[in-house]
């Protein structure tokens, strides 16, 4: 049952990204795709219904992980408290300038909340980037299954750790231009031109830097955390995740060059769930490694709740996924096509 969990926390993580993730880059992209007052509410408009939806699977992903690992959930949130903040406060920040932004006019106004907008959705993206690479490298767990980070030491990746080193900041540069991409892709899926041209072209420059850093990674992944290291070696079965990684990569490439906006966009999705399912299996049975002491590492077996608390929650979390999952299904085929410049859709 500890397993089935660890499967359903990390396909809800790799879901949240992905359908966050693209509104997230439609921030990132906002002022390098529109140029006009017009074309800034277009991009605004490809993600006005689905948004907030979209953040209802990080609250999702949130109770599920409380509810199948509390222990995990417990040390996390109170070691990471100093950037779990942060990302709270630019969340936020992000909510109030997309609302307000239709609502709160003005020749100041406007471009504060287009700025507010885009800040917030690049910094979160690098801190999301870095919170993956904190838990892929691992944290100072003790014996007590506590430990307390803060945001920088010296920029080391071993001994004395801080939530950004070189690692984690590579990782968060990695998280920054695959949003970026995303974003670009899904607004190009959704608007015409000359936004679409201009999303096309920054998705374009991104895949570059992503195909760069992915390998960059991956390299450093190979020498902070052997336990991924070892798991590629010993277990053949690992390798469909960077596969399928490589191939959502190449179909971005392909489908870009081909013009087909939709296919280009489902294989950025692809991307990013064979890199967030390679992070995770390549640590399994671990679910946050201790860079201490190996014996001090959570995994699913000592962080789980007890087998009566997962079963019982099996039969509440099936029926509130269908119904999440219908629900997305009904706001994305409502508010499916293309946005024009004069629709208002937020």
């Amino acid at each position: 049952m500890e397993t089935v969990w660890f499967v359903l926390v990390a396909l809800m993580i790799a879901g949240y990204v992905i359908l966050d993730g693209f509104d997230l880059g439609a921030g990132i992209v906002h002022f390098g795709a529109a140029r006009t007052e017009a074309e800034r509410r277009q991009v605004l408009q490809s993600i006005g219904p689905v948004w907030d939806g979209n953040e209802v699977w990080l609250l999702a992903g949130g109770g599920t992980l409380y509810m199948a690992f509390p222990v995990l959930y417990a040390a996390s949130f109170s070691g990471f408290y100093l950037p779990l903040m942060m990302v709270l406060w630019l969340l936020i920040l992000r909510g109030i300038a997309i609302e307000f932004r239709s609502h709160v006019e003005g020749p100041v106004w406007g471009p504060l909340w287009d700025a507010v907008f885009c800040g917030s959705s690049i910094l979160l993206a690098i801190f999301f980037g870095a919170a993956l690479g904190n838990v892929v490298r691992g944290v100072p767990l003790d014996a007590s299954g506590r430990f307390f980070l803060p945001l920088w030491t010296n920029f080391g990746a071993t001994g004395e750790v801080g939530i950004l080193d070189w690692y984690t900041i590579s990782v968060g540069v990695l998280a920054f231009l695959t949003l970026t991409q995303h974003g670009a892709l899904w607004v190009a899926l959704k608007t015409d031109d000359p936004v679409r041209g201009r999303a096309r072209r920054i998705a374009g420059f991104a895949w570059i830097g992503v195909a760069v850093m992915t390998l960059v990674v991956t390299h450093f992944t190979m020498q902070v955390q052997p336990l991924v290291r070892e798991k590629l070696h010993s277990e053949l079965g690992i390798w469909i995740f960077p596969l399928l990684a490589l191939a959502g990569l190449a179909g971005v490439a392909w489908f870009r060059f081909k013009r087909r906006e939709l296919a280009a966009f489902l294989s950025s999705s692809v991307f990013i769930a064979g890199m967030l399912c390679s992070a995770a299996f390549g640590l399994y049975p671990y679910v946050l490694p201790s860079n201490v002491d190996p014996q001090f590492s959570l995994s699913i077996h000592n962080a789980s709740a007890g087998p009566h608390g997962l079963s019982v929650g099996m039969m509440w979390w099936l029926p509130g996924m269908l119904i999440a999952l219908g629900y997305i299904a009904f706001v994305y085929r409502r508010f499916g096509g293309k946005v024009s410049m004069g629709e208002s859709r937020h």
